[in-house]
């Protein structure tokens, strides 16, 4: 998973409901019960329990809808963790990304207690 409860906190705070589709196989059965968690190591980073989806096999894409704006709005750094991109699914299929994948220099840019920043190649 390229995300976490940092990114989506809303399943782990509120129990909130975001429906989950493996990429590319929409149309198959959902016959197979999994939990969708996070990469954290904390109980809480899981954005579906028991969720009925395809098969998920290695390298298969799982799209978290309605995890707009309002969700970023709520992301935090736990652990260091970089924020992931956001992605846009439009609906003539295309994909366009609408915010970057967080670096350590932007982690680090709001820091002013030393000068050792300086020195340190990203």
């Amino acid at each position: 998973m390229n995300s976490s409860a940092c990114d989506l906190i809303r399943p782990a705070m509120y129990g909130a409901y975001h429906h989950i589709t493996v990429a590319g196989k929409e149309n198959l059965a959902h016959d197979r019960k999994y939990d969708v968690t996070g990469s954290l190591c904390e109980n809480n980073d899981k954005f579906a329990v028991d969720r009925m989806l395809p098969e998920i096999e290695t390298g298969d894409y799982l799209v978290l809808h309605d995890a707009g704006a309002h969700c970023y709005a709520m992301g935090y750094n736990y652990n260091g963790m970089l924020k992931a991109p956001e992605l846009l699914l439009k609906e003539d299929g295309s994909i366009e990304m609408i915010r970057r994948r967080e670096t350590p220099k932007d982690y680090f840019t709001t820091f002013d207690f030393c000068d050792i920043l300086k020195d340190i190649k990203y």
